[in-house]
């Protein structure tokens, strides 16, 4: 499932890490105008997992060298519109 961030198609709500070389990492597609936009990934638990930028390979599910659960995930996007900070929150599902 795709969902937009302020009108252009830019997140997968879904991955999948099997081992297969297709979308093994997570990221935001779309914010290649935003380099100074930060993501950050939580568990269920509001545990922050992971931070990345628009411009980095994303996250490959895991935490300190684990892999990390099927399970949801949170995230948050900060980036700025029109001069102004913003912030979009959504959770995705990664399966194994």
């Amino acid at each position: 499932m795709n969902r937009s961030l302020y009108g252009s198609p830019m997140l997968t709500l879904n991955f999948m890490l099997n081992g297969d070389g297709i979308h093994e990492n997570w990221n935001i597609v779309g914010l290649s105008g935003q380099p100074s936009s930060k993501i950050y990934i939580f568990d269920r638990f509001g545990k922050l997992i992971k931070q990345i930028s628009s411009t980095s390979d994303g996250w490959d599910g895991t935490f300190n060298g684990q892999m990390m659960p099927s399970t949801d995930y949170w995230f948050t996007v900060d980036f700025m519109e029109q001069g102004k900070s913003k912030q979009f929150k959504a959770h995705f599902s990664l399966k194994r």
